[in-house]
């Protein structure tokens, strides 16, 4: 018998069993799609395949760009998802507005809207980043150890990633 505390057994549970929301929004999903398929193979690292339910996923995976219109149903994905959940950040037009910076329609990166825990760079961004920034995920999981502050939503960059 091992003595340790529960929230530390089960975030090391939640770090091998982390279920993705698929929420493609633009040209960028087709990447995080690609992630899934038997060449990358996202199950070997305990990822299991994309939910199309936000009560049973805990990561959400913003991927393209995200107009004001969209932004409304996508708080409510992100209001459905049980806690604890994540935010990842997929492609340029997610992270910071990306081509359309300046369109009166595109919002300026997604942590204006909702807390951002990781973000992958990249136009298309590669499924291998996406991999990676799972794994940079699975990393924060580990680190906080059941420590889980309020996260402030604004466009802010997370220390030590």
């Amino acid at each position: 018998m091992i003595p340790a505390k529960a929230d530390v057994i089960l975030d090391l549970i939640r770090v091998n069993s982390l279920w993705p929301l698929l929420s493609g929004l633009a040209c960028c999903a087709i990447e995080m799609i690609s992630a899934a398929t038997s060449k990358h193979d996202m199950d070997r690292f305990g990822w299991f395949p994309f939910r199309a339910s936000p009560r049973q996923a805990d990561v959400l995976i913003v991927a393209g760009t995200c107009t004001t219109k969209m932004a409304g149903p996508l708080i409510r994905l992100w209001e459905q998802m049980p806690e604890p959940k994540w935010c990842i950040a997929l492609g340029d037009c997610t992270c910071s507005g990306g081509r359309y910076k300046r369109s009166y329609s595109t919002i300026e990166g997604i942590d204006r809207i909702m807390p951002v825990d990781i973000y992958i760079p990249g136009c298309p961004p590669r499924p291998e980043a996406l991999i990676y920034g799972m794994m940079k995920l699975q990393q924060l999981i580990k680190d906080r150890r059941g420590h889980w502050p309020d996260r402030a939503i604004g466009p802010t960059v997370p220390d030590g990633i």
